[in-house]
């Protein structure tokens, strides 16, 4: 949860999740949909996947227990060479470096080292530091007080550099470069993207809902129908309900950010009085009732829109 997340959003969501399946064999065994709708609200949902993903894995090839081993960790779904080294390390001691964005920041910045952290040369420089200045002993604190440091200390803006024990030998200091480290990612405009999204209730006042494919933006979450044309929406509405676009409102725009382009989405929310018999409940499509929402896992912008 913290790969792409602060801390203060996390924990209710931890505890809500750790409650809810307990243990690995837990987590292994439930529906993906359930694991989808914990982690509901806080984006990035391949690692949603990804966490169930590993947990199954342990249970057939680990015998149900995470691998101490770091290469092994590493063929886990959603565990990369700085998750993997921070399992290690503060589960077990061993010594292996992370470099998450506080440990590349702090590096950067101790160092004096210019140029964007995500290029390969850059990271490259900064693993190797990594592992230099690995400790004999304490390893879990070690890495921990990295995090730490970076989080409540070097922060991004507004660093706290006069209360730093490390400001005689950090070079941005020195310099006074501290707000130029580390460099930050080129700058482009963000691509935009337009789309419609229609909000369908029956007689019941239950929402339709179709599940997103298994691979791209919100994969295998439940969003609502959704066309990039209003010649789309359009024939798609008249083929399963005999309406138009004329009979539907239209609500505001909402405007979803993702970290590489923005999602223009257009709502338009319509009844309709029939549930067509081709479209009747089934893994990919299925009426939902405003009480059951909460049970399914839906795109952050898409449950704001029902809610709303």
């Amino acid at each position: 949860m913290l790969q792409q997340t602060q801390v203060s959003v996390v924990i209710d969501y931890f505890q809500r999740f750790i409650n809810a399946l307990p243990s690995l064999p837990a987590l292994a065994a439930a529906p993906l949909d359930d694991v989808l709708s914990l982690w509901s609200g806080l984006g990035y949902y391949s690692r949603a996947r990804n966490l169930h993903a590993a947990a199954q894995r342990c249970m057939q090839q680990h015998g149900g227990d995470l691998p101490r081993d770091l290469e092994a960790l590493m063929q886990l779904p959603g565990i990369g060479r700085s998750t993997a080294g921070a399992i290690v390390s503060q589960a077990w001691g061993d010594a292996a470096p992370i470099l998450d964005g506080n440990v590349k920041r702090v590096l950067c910045r101790l160092f004096g080292i210019s140029g964007w952290p995500g290029t390969p040369a850059i990271e490259k420089q900064l693993w190797a530091l990594a592992e230099q200045l690995l400790p004999a002993a304490r390893l879990a604190d070690y890495t921990q007080a990295q995090m730490d440091f970076g989080a409540t200390l070097c922060t991004r803006s507004n660093p706290s550099c006069q209360r730093c024990p490390l400001q005689t030998i950090c070079s941005a200091f020195q310099t006074q470069r501290t707000h130029e480290l580390p460099t930050p990612k080129p700058k482009k405009a963000l691509p935009q993207r337009s789309v419609i999204q229609l909000i369908l209730k029956d007689s019941k006042d239950r929402v339709f809902l179709q599940r997103r494919p298994a691979t791209g933006i919100w994969a295998q979450l439940w969003s609502l129908p959704e066309f990039d044309t209003e010649d789309e929406a359009q024939h798609w509405l008249l083929q399963h309900h005999g309406k138009t676009l004329q009979d539907a409102q239209t609500l505001p725009i909402l405007v979803h950010r993702f970290s590489h382009y923005r999602l223009n989405i257009q709502p338009r929310t319509i009844h309709v009085k029939r549930l067509p018999a081709r479209i009747s409940d089934n893994d990919s499509q299925r009426w939902v009732a405003p009480g059951e929402l909460s049970a399914h896992g839906l795109p952050a912008p898409v449950r704001k829109l029902l809610q709303e």
